[in-house]
This record gives structure tokens, sequence and C-alpha cells, in this order.
């Protein structure tokens, strides 16, 4: 697919040259190549050179924080961070330093003091641009600092598939479907890699609830789980090429991830060729054997009941019932990924360039804002006299998520509210407010207007301030976290009641969102104004203002479905919920490869609002669809902007019908950018594998023979051009 370069108002910009764009933007630079030679060769050469010993050190890595078992900052080269494996100096090997990254460089804990980093938006955010070359974008900012700050692995790339928008930890990961997934993910680990960093991708696979997550047992017939879950794993894996995968807590069809021979050995090293080191979740190696069973690196070891990869795995060398040449592997395909993308090199600390990096972090909460309702009240008018802004601390800041990837922007954060509770994370578990103040970036752009502040404690109040303004707008937030899960869709602290009142008050009421999930809205109906921003990082403030009042044309698509209700999802009752934490639970996935939107689809079922759906400022319309190729699919279509203001749109591709039978599969997207009036031509290559079905008896994916009918839509399920082909028999493998 063509992407978009980094601006709002940018043209379609070839894949092959964007690492140039972002190479050459501020504060990012290439890293310094490695040796010349290729890293297959210099990682066989090296490892020859080392004593068993030596080779067993970079099988086994600590948490290096203070708080576990404390281990001096002198040891660990004075880096406090998720991880550390010492190195082998002798050889020009160098320590393993890990930081958790999917939304920035975190500081557990403020572990590091007054170290910052730039807080980009939640992934969902990310997702909801649909925009490639922005994935590249924020990869590459969070691979500079890391770079920058003594990091040389990225412990970031959540890509996990949201199957239950009740998921603490789904504003981590990008979406419901597997292309979008895989090809966002892919660039983000591009951008990171070009920096001179491993990027890693997790979590292998099938962590798709955060509560029992190390009781959990995730069933799934093992050909849906190739055609979704593991499918976004291998388009993020061959495109990106990422030096890592992080294996997952839960067991998958009876058997621990970590310790998981189907998924690591023979899906991402023998069917794949997949040349990388698998590294465990902190706390995830429960037995011994694993080694076995592909995993190579035992991470956060203190965590585990044993360091297994260390004296235990000594003893199995010398027993014979650990050979030396899967030592030799393990520790080659750690090396080799440091050699390819220059990880091993060192990097004089830096300065970085924290402005542009916020350009980066506004750019993307300008693309992933959703607009999801109006009802001609945005945006809003400069003229306008009063506006009640109400609740969601937005005299203060904006909401982030918590656990591992909460980031602590420059200059901190600007209010935290702690939550405890029960649980391993509960020490972890508070509210972060960051950014400028949405009420003081609304008060920049319309001077003259009387902004007033309501915190929206109580619904009489909110109703009285309401009922004195021209418009209200509700800022309406719900926390997630790692560790945690909803236990349903609703808005906690009675927000629901403060919008009624207000929407019962005040004809012009518009709600924003600040959630890692979706939610239920029994107000919607009465309310003219909706927009989803998702946790918007530390520039979200602006960029929320900046969609209420027109700056921005909104262009955002929802990554994920929004159910009516928890009746409609494939589990209405939440996994384990009346569960003690380690007692085991089987979670049954019996919607397979019908995640989201395609469930919906088939059980006929409206949602509250589709995967693919969200609004503009402007019009666009689609045509001229026409489909090429004889065994392969490609198509073309014309897409036009009919309104007199600029922006983008996101056409997508479907499959909804497949020899008689309907469905509702994406094949592909692109985001354009259109001037009023400008037209252009897309074509989307479609991966076959969209098309087909996995057999696990040959091992093979199978395109069936017969007509395919696709449609060119505006959203999952939504009519509109279509087209068909007759493809023809096929098979192949991978």
């Amino acid at each position: 697919m063509k992407t978009k370069r980094l601006t709002s108002r940018s043209q379609t910009t070839p894949l092959c040259a964007l690492s140039l764009l972002i190479l050459s933007a501020p504060g990012l630079t290439a890293a310094a190549p490695t040796a010349n030679i290729d890293p297959d060769t210099r990682a066989r050469t090296i490892e020859a050179q080392m004593t068993d010993e030596e080779r067993f050190t970079l099988l086994h890595g600590i948490m290096a924080l203070p708080q576990k078992d404390p281990v001096p900052a002198s040891e660990l080269g004075g880096i406090y961070a998720a991880g550390y494996v010492a190195g082998v100096p002798r050889l020009g090997i160098p320590a393993l330093r890990e930081t958790d990254a999917s939304l920035g460089v975190t500081n557990p804990r403020g572990a590091r003091g007054n170290d910052f980093a730039t807080a980009l938006p939640a992934g969902l955010a990310l997702a909801s641009s649909f925009n490639p070359y922005l994935a590249r974008s924020a990869g590459a900012t969070v691979g500079n600092e890391a770079r920058a700050k003594g990091f040389n692995v990225l412990l970031g790339g959540g890509m996990d598939l949201i199957r239950d928008p009740r998921n603490g930890r789904n504003f981590e990961y990008l979406s419901e479907d597997p292309l979008l997934s895989g090809v966002l993910a892919a660039e983000e680990v591009i951008g990171a890699q070009s920096q001179g960093v491993v990027s890693t991708v997790k979590h292998y696979a099938l962590n798709a609830n955060e509560s029992h997550r190390r009781a959990l047992d995730a069933r799934i017939d093992p050909a849906a789980l190739r055609e979704s879950d593991l499918l976004a794993f291998q388009i993020a894996i061959e495109r990106g090429k990422p030096g890592s995968v992080m294996c997952s807590y839960n067991r998958v069809n009876g058997v621990y991830a970590c310790g998981n021979g189907y998924l690591q050995n023979e899906v991402l090293k023998e069917t794949w060729h997949w040349p990388g080191w698998i590294m465990s979740d902190w706390g995830a190696v429960y037995a011994p054997g694993y080694e076995q069973q592909g995993l190579d690196q035992q991470s956060g070891s203190q965590l585990d009941p044993k360091v297994f990869f260390d004296a235990p795995l000594k003893a199995d060398l010398a027993a014979g019932t650990f050979t030396h040449a899967r030592l030799s592997d393990m520790v080659r395909r750690i090396l080799r990924s440091l050699y390819a993308v220059g990880a091993d090199k060192p990097t004089p600390p830096g300065p970085i360039d924290f402005a542009a990096h916020n350009e980066v972090a506004l750019e993307g909460e300008r693309q992933g804002i959703v607009l999801l309702k109006n009802d001609n009240v945005l945006p809003l008018a400069p003229a306008i006299h009063s506006i009640v802004v109400i609740g969601g601390h937005a005299n203060v800041g904006v909401l982030s998520g918590g656990g591992s990837s909460l980031v602590t922007p420059p200059g901190g954060f600007k209010a935290t509210n702690p939550l405890g509770g029960e649980g391993e994370m509960a020490d972890w578990r508070a509210e972060h407010y960051s950014g400028t103040a949405p009420l003081a970036e609304l008060r920049k752009i319309l001077p003259n207007a009387v902004i007033r502040y309501e915190p929206g404690l109580y619904p009489a109040s909110a109703a009285a301030a309401a009922h004195r303004a021209d418009v209200a707008i509700v800022f309406v937030t719900k926390y997630e976290q790692e560790g945690y899960d909803s236990p349903d869709l609703t808005l906690p602290a009675g927000q629901d009641a403060i919008v009624s009142a207000v929407a019962a008050a005040n004809p012009n009421t518009i709600v924003v969102l600040e959630t890692g999930n979706p939610i239920a809205m029994p107000w919607r109906d009465h309310i003219k104004g909706l927009i989803a921003a998702w946790y918007p990082g530390q520039a979200g403030a602006r960029a929320i203002a900046e969609v209420l009042t027109g700056k921005i044309n909104p262009s955002g698509h929802l990554p994920v479905t929004f159910p009516a209700s928890t009746a409609d999802l494939p589990r209405p009752d939440a996994p384990g919920l009346d569960t003690p934490e380690d007692q085991p639970i089987t979670v049954n996935y019996s919607e397979g490869a019908d995640v989201g939107y395609r469930w919906f689809a088939k059980q006929g079922r409206a949602p509250l609002y589709p995967f693919g759906y969200g609004l503009s400022y402007t019009h666009f319309s689609y045509s001229n669809l026409h489909l090429h190729g004889k065994s392969d699919l490609t198509a073309t279509f014309t897409i036009r902007n009919e309104g007199t203001l600029a922006g983008a749109d996101i056409p997508q591709l479907y499959l909804t019908n497949l020899g008689g039978t309907k469905t509702v599969r994406l094949l592909g997207f692109q985001r354009v950018f259109l001037s009023p009036g400008e037209s252009r031509q897309v074509e989307l290559h479609v991966d076959p594998r969209l098309l087909a079905s996995y057999d696990t008896q040959t091992k093979q994916w199978r395109i069936s023979p017969g007509r395919y009918e696709v449609t060119l839509a505006k959203y999952a399920g939504a009519e509109g051009e279509t087209a068909a082909m007759t493809l023809p028999k096929r098979q192949f493998g991978h």
C-alpha cells in the first residue's frame, strides 16, 4: 500500500522513500553502519570465539529496577530500566539495555530520576490514522530517544489483536484486524531499528485478556489462529524484520506460550524462517525445558521460580540433555539481531530534539482523533460566545494509560491520582495526567469566547453550568492499565449521569472520549457531537482543540468495533471476573478468525460504531472500481474530495462475497489527502492470504476457486461500489 507523509496536508509517498524522509527529520539520524560483513556470518564468527560461560551470559537477564532484588546502578552501566543482560566486553558484545517502549521510552517508577521522554498517543490512536508512515515516524522517534539514553533493545511493538474491548492493555495495541495491525507494527519496527536499536514485537501470542494472564488458557482452532493473530505477527515480521519477539504469559491451547514448541519452533522459526531471538515476558518462564521449545532468552529472571537459563541449563549441557548446537543457535540469534541494526555500536549520549519529537506526537493525535457524531455542531464557530468545559480534569491535562507503557513526558505529570487495589500491578495503578490542558488550548484558539470550567462532580452542577453556555463540551475518561480488565463498557464514577444531565440542559452538547477502549453510550442519541481522542499523548490537548475548532479536519477511522452492548460480544461475561487471579481459567475463542467486525457481520449484529468508521468536515466519493490480475488481485479506483475543505480520507477495500457466501474481510486501505475538488487514482495490491484459508493438514494457504466479490467502502459493512473476479484454485506455503 502507498502511504502518507507526516503532515496533515500531505500527498501519498511511496513506501521505499519513507526511511529517507524520516532520517532527514530533525532529531532523527541513521545508526552507524555495522562492520562490512553480513550479520549472520559475523554472528557465527563471534559466537565461535566465545566460551560456554560467556554464551550463558547472554541467555538470561534481570529486571533492572531498584525495587526488584536491587542491583547497584554501577553494575548496570548506571541505567535503571526494565531489563539488563550482561555483555562480553572481550569480544565487543555490549550489554543489552532494555526499555519498555510501546508508546515512548519509559522511566518505570521514576527509577532514573528526572529522565523524560516523548509520550506518544495510544496505539489505538496511531491505528486510527491508518497511516503506515506515521507509524514509522513514531518508531523512529522512540528509537532515537532510546539510543540517546543508552538503550539498545526496545520492548515495544505491542500488537495482539483486540478480541475483547474490556482488555486493559488494548490501548497499547493497534486493532482487531490482522492486516492493519501487521502493517503498522512493521512500520514501527522499521522506524525504531533505523536508529540502531533492536525492536521487539509482542506478546506472542493471544495475550487478549489481562486478568488472569498468568493462569489463562487461550483455546482456539489452530487454522483460525494462523488466519488471525498469527497472520498479524507474520505480516509484521515479514515487513518489519524485528530483531526479537516476546512471548506472552498465557497458555495457548494448553501450553504456555514461552514453552510452546508449535508457536516458537514450528511456526516462527521453521515455517516463517525468522532469524531473530525469542525473549520471555518478565516472569513468564514457569518451568524448565522452554529452551527445547524455542525460547532463546529468559528475561526478568528474578521474577521466575528459578533462573532456568543459567545453572540448571549448564547442568543439562553437562548431562547431554541440552546440546552445544542449540546453545550456539540461541547465542547466534541474539548476536545476529544486534549486528543487523548496528545495536552493538556504542553511541555517545547526545541531546534529544524534544521539540521535533513533540511534533510527531502532535501529528499522531491529529490523525488519530475519530469524529463519531456531528449534528451540525462542529467545528465550533470562531464567533461563538460562551463555552463550558466539563469534567475529565480538562483544566489540568490529558489522561494516559497505565502499566509498563507509561511514559514520563518532559516536565513530568501534571497530576497523579493513586488508585491501588489488589493484584501484582496494584502499586502501578494510578491515573496520570500530562501535557497542556484542553481548557487552555481552547482558550488560545478562541480568545474572544468566554470559556469556563466545571469539574463535573455532580449532575446538577454540571447541568446548571451547561444551561448558561452556548455549547457544552464534556470530557469523559476511563482509565485502563496492564494487569487489569474492565468488567464492562460503562464509564466509571457516574460520568454517564453527568453527560445525560448536561445533554438535557444544553442541546449543543459535545462529548470527548479519553479512553483506552470502546465504551457504552446510553446518552449518544441526546448529544450533537462526539469524538474519540483515545489516550492522546503529551500534545493531545492541542490536537483535540484543533479538531473541535476546525483548524484540523478530522480524519481518523476506528481500528476497533464499538459494540452496542457486551451481550453482542463472543463472550458477554468478562472472563474470570469472579475467579481469584491465581486460579486457572479457560477462554474459548470460539469466534476463531472472525475477530471484531467479522464477528458482528457473521452474527448479523449492528454495532454502535463499526470498524473503519470516521467522519470528516468534508465529503469524499469513490468511483471506477476495477479488479485486475489472474491469480493475484489488484484493485484500482478513484477518490474525489467533493467538499469545500481539504482533508484526508481512508477508503477501505473489503471482501464481501465468496462463492455466494457473504463475508466481510479487510483486503486493503490507503490514507489519501485531497484538496477541495481534487481526485486521485488509487491502486491496492491484495495479500493473497487475505483471500485464503489455512489448511493445517498440508500446512499451506488455500484459495478456493470461484467468484470473489469486493466492496469499496467507508467502513466495515457499509454499502459501496462493488466488483467481482473469478480466481482459480491456488495453494502456497508459509
